[in-house]
């Protein structure tokens, strides 16, 4: 391939959905094999249209992106903390640890080091995918993409030319339009509302509530949980311990029925003390198995593979590197010899909603925030994420690649997004082929039988 990675248009249809199924089933074999029903579940939302399916096959896009020709990638450009899986639904809002509402990439499940050019790659292509489908022209669609190009690098130059780049960020004082809307709207949630969903209060206490996704764990089981959140609590920065009394645990439960990135993955909710016995002040966390990131398929670095124990130890660090005050109570743990990590679900979070953004001028005026987010995700990082991976500074790393060819990263990202996204059409059409007749080895389409009169 020369400058895009988008597939060959020799390869047949045949060979297209061959490769599609064959890269799902070999990044997915395992927990198919697990909850077969959870991923035929993931499958049949893939299915609902091209944005979904490449929502859902990160995996296939870094099949494609390996040993593609990327003339911005050098020694320190290739190995840059990424957040794996950008797309257009991965931003959002949350409360840094300092107390502020942020408006930035979200979802780390797939983090990773790889070329910094990938985030933008996976980003744009997704952008056009979604303009498509507000039948957008292409004009439109490669104007805006060149907004959250330009957007990107002007804000690398930025962290570049200016000292204290960690006091950096989207917040309500520095955003306007629909992006301080989205910050404004996630002041209105509440803790309390958070805990009330999910619990109700017995004997003065609160417990989790019985219900669809939830499931009571053995005596045993739950045990094994509460030793492997002991073991969570060591793996927390020493500046962000709160005191003990925090993370005393009121209830465990099984949990079941996440989105389309998380299929299978095995995962428990901790009801814990919080800050103190006011029953307002309890907290929910998440433990749940570490995902294998897409880009680790495709890097072959052994610095990098060997310095992560497991997935969980992976998200934990990556999303420190890629969120500066990150979540006080993210860390990991091991649970059955396999990594976890550990979050808060926390009330503040509130994910953009393109189904209102339907004209392009208003699309342009995210699409610059957006930019500025990646940006601040490759450049950002928090004081107690381990750089010893990366010991140089990306900004200038990044800068030094693009310097006097940015006009020329800005078109190689325009043509990329609209190739890619219609290849994402026809692999979507390829692959619902494919699992509609039961193609897919370990997940079947049909798993009914009807009776005909």
């Amino acid at each position: 391939m020369s400058e895009s990675i988008t597939p060959s248009a020799a390869a047949s249809g045949a060979e297209r959905q061959e490769r599609i199924v064959a890269t799902l089933v070999d990044a997915f074999s395992d927990l198919m094999t697990a909850d077969p029903d959870a991923f035929r579940t993931k499958f049949r939302k893939m299915a609902a249209d091209p944005f979904a399916f490449y929502r859902g096959s990160a995996c296939l896009f870094y099949a494609d992106a390996a040993g593609a020709e990327d003339p911005w990638a050098d020694e320190r450009t290739s190995r840059v903390w990424i957040q794996g899986d950008l797309h257009a639904e991965n931003f959002g809002t949350y409360m840094d640890s300092q107390g502020a509402l942020i408006f930035d990439v979200n979802d780390f499940d797939e983090a990773y080091l790889g070329h910094f050019t990938w985030d933008v790659q996976r980003f744009v292509a997704s952008l056009a995918l979604v303009c498509w489908r507000k039948a957008f022209s292409d004009a439109d669609i490669d104007a805006l993409v060149a907004t959250y190009v330009r957007s990107y690098i002007e804000q690398v130059r930025w962290f570049a030319e200016h000292s204290g780049d960690e006091t950096f960020s989207l917040r309500l004082d520095t955003t306007d339009g629909r992006i301080r809307e989205v910050l404004q709207r996630s002041r209105m949630n509440s803790r309390v509302s958070l805990l009330d969903s999910m619990t109700r209060i017995q004997d003065y206490d609160r417990r989790f509530r019985e219900g669809q996704g939830v499931r009571r764990l053995s005596d045993d089981e739950r045990d094994a949980v509460c030793a492997a959140f002991e073991d969570y609590r060591a793996t927390i920065p020493g500046d962000k311990r709160y005191a003990s009394i925090a993370y005393r645990v009121k209830d465990v439960v099984g949990k079941s029925g996440f989105g389309i990135g998380s299929a299978g993955l095995p995962a428990f909710n901790i009801l814990i003390e919080g800050f103190s016995e006011a029953l307002d002040n309890d907290i929910v966390l998440s433990m749940k198995q570490g995902n294998v990131a897409a880009p680790s398929r495709v890097v072959t670095d052994d610095r990098i593979r060997d310095y992560f124990p497991h997935h969980g130890h992976r998200t934990a660090v990556s999303q420190r590197a890629l969120q500066a005050h990150a979540d006080p109570l993210l860390g990991h743990t091991t649970y059955g010899g396999t990594g976890f990590v550990v979050s808060e679900l926390s009330p503040y979070t509130d994910d953009l909603d393109w189904s209102d953004l339907t004209e392009p001028d208003e699309i342009a005026a995210v699409a610059a925030y957006l930019g500025r987010a990646t940006a601040k995700a490759h450049c950002v990082s928090d004081r107690d994420s381990d750089q010893s991976l990366v010991p140089f500074t990306t900004e200038n790393a990044i800068i030094e690649a693009l310097d006097g060819h940015e006009e020329e990263f800005i078109a190689w990202n325009t043509r990329f997004a609209r190739r890619y996204a219609e290849q994402a059409r026809s692999d979507r059409a390829l692959f619902v082929d494919a699992f509609r007749n039961n193609a897919v080895p370990g997940v079947r389409s049909t798993g009914t039988t009807y009776a005909r009169g």
